[in-house]
């Protein structure tokens, strides 16, 4: 067996969590395999029913029943799950969608007794909700749930007396779908004493950025996670040890607010993913992990993944287009941005964490650009470099408040839940084309042009930047997308690359446009992010 082929088939064996693998050709791929969680809904209506009946001030007043009274909680004389939902609906639409049981800090129960008090209930959310806004963002399918809420600067007692410039952020994913993905740092973590007795198997750990607190309820895994600095906060930053606290606060004011029982899910097998059988004249690439020479963190290699985790349209409305490193010069005349083959960049040095990569950090996705304009006498067609359209890779609902730089399409499906972040298109263009929070777009749908904002216009270059995220017991974890970009290219232009390299090439050099934040040196450690550069 070649030496290439010994490479791919240890590359294949260490893509999967499984007891045992079948060898995997040096051009295939797979799909991802996925764990389906049994929910146990029996002990979520016990729960629900707990909490109820501990408020007989509101119990009577729970069940909604024309021309009858009801005591107590009944959910006998109606569903209890039609009437949270009916209740929660109103501030978590679609909450009944989901197939685990949402938790969220929303206290129906208190709330629904101010209501039949006469308060003015819905003008005061934060009350019923340990002082936590209302969820900027919420998102409910078959695969489960994810919701963002925020605290503002001074609110909630016995919060950590520093006054931040800006809310803190919470985020929080409810699955019954898992990821099987090699991960060696995962499951790892320390108990919370002071929540045992409410979540017995919680830890927290801190990982790609985030404090992240994960547990199992109801058979369904969960994650709380707030994004935070490892190290002493900054002005605009905080600190790990200051976000714990308020990740804790979230974690006491959880209630069950609302779901539905379903069909269970199944697990999901890997498989071979079906590719062209006609060959391409001109697409090549080079091997996943074979990023240039000295790029990775401490000049150590890439990351191979054999991996396609998902099938999805290119994100790039045409061909032909380029993945190749935007922050680094290489000599070799073949390696130009606009030019085959391939590269993968997903473990190239930058300032965040990415834990599938050579000492924890790397780039989180692929830089993609677009082929550059023909001289206009050679076009058929008009070109404009600036208008180059980028798509909707799959059905999803958009998760994007109106000042993220950042636009992340969500699948939350019976088989899947997958998240895809597009960066460096123009947040006002983005605002101004209504895409945020909340709307459902379809694959193919032009969502934006690719562009070069990054914090401002002109902040890198015009490219665009795609990356990929799975949720796992651990949360949401980037996975590299290069073979998932592969597979979808050769879809896209309906024939099968070839795989080429590696190469032995010069040690690279940063180029012009890259920030100082941008890239690492070799031995320096910054703060982590969760936004490309």
């Amino acid at each position: 067996m070649a030496r290439k082929d010994f490479r791919f088939v240890s590359l294949f064996l260490a893509s999967l969590s499984l007891p045992f693998a079948t060898p995997l050709a040096a051009d295939e791929f797979r799909s991802p395999s996925l764990t389906a969680l049994r929910v146990d809904w029996r002990a979520a209506l016990d729960q629900l029913r707990t909490e109820i009946n501990s408020r007989p001030q509101v119990a009577g007043d729970f069940i909604f029943v024309p021309r009858r009274s009801v005591p107590r909680f009944d959910p006998r004389a109606m569903p209890a799950l039609v009437q949270l939902n009916a209740v929660s609906s109103q501030f978590f639409t679609g909450i009944a969608r989901s197939s685990v049981p949402v938790l969220l800090p929303f206290d129906a129960a208190t709330y629904l007794e101010a209501q039949r008090s006469g308060a003015q209930a819905p003008l005061a959310l934060p009350r019923y909700q340990a002082d936590f806004n209302a969820a900027d963002m919420f998102d409910a399918g078959p695969a489960g749930y994810s919701a963002t809420f925020s605290l503002d600067p001074g609110a909630g007692d016995g919060m950590p007396s520093r006054t931040f410039a800006k809310p803190v952020e919470v985020q929080i994913t409810g699955s019954a779908l898992v990821y099987d993905i090699a991960d060696p740092a995962g499951g790892k973590g320390e108990p919370v004493k002071p929540l045992a007795t409410i979540y017995p198997d919680l830890r927290r750990f801190i990982r790609e950025g985030y404090v992240r607190y994960a547990f199992t309820r109801f058979g369904a895994a969960y994650v709380v996670s707030i994004q935070c600095l490892d190290s002493v906060a900054k002005p605009r930053r905080l600190a790990c040890k200051e976000a714990s606290p308020v990740a804790e606060r979230f974690l006491k004011a959880l209630h069950i607010a609302g779901g539905q029982r379903m069909r269970p899910l199944m697990d999901v097998a890997s498989d071979l993913i079906d590719r062209a059988a006609a060959r391409s004249a001109d697409f090549s690439y080079r091997p996943s992990g074979d990023i240039i020479p000295n790029t990775g963190y401490r000049k150590q290699g890439g990351h191979p993944d054999a991996m396609a985790y998902a099938q999805i349209r290119f994100p790039l409305e045409r061909a032909p287009a380029f993945v190749h490193s935007q922050s680094y010069a290489s000599r070799d005349k073949d390696d130009r941005p606009t030019a085959y083959p391939w590269r993968d960049n997903f473990c190239e040095s930058r300032s965040f964490e990415v834990w599938q990569c050579g000492g924890g950090y790397g780039h989180q996705g692929e830089d993609i650009r677009a082929a550059d304009c023909p001289s206009p006498g050679d076009s058929r067609e008009p070109c404009d470099h600036k208008q180059r359209g980028v798509v909707a890779v799959r059905d999803a609902v958009v998760i994007r408040a109106s000042k993220d730089q950042a636009a992340t399409l969500e699948v939350n499906s019976r088989t899947e839940h997958i998240r895809f972040r597009y960066m460096h298109m123009n947040p006002q263009a983005l605002n101004a084309d209504g895409v945020l929070n909340g709307r459902i777009v379809a694959e193919g749908e032009k969502i934006g042009v690719i562009s070069n904002y990054l914090d401002h216009p002109a902040g890198t270059s015009m490219h665009l930047h795609f990356d990929v995220q799975v949720f796992t017991r651990d949360g949401w974890i980037w996975v590299s997308p290069y073979v998932t970009l592969v597979s979808a290219y050769e879809r896209l232009i309906r024939a099968r690359g070839r795989e080429v390299g590696p190469e032995i090439a010069s040690t690279p050099q940063p180029v012009a446009h890259t920030l100082p934040e941008d890239v690492i040196k070799p031995d320096q450690r910054e703060g982590s992010s969760s936004e490309e550069n």
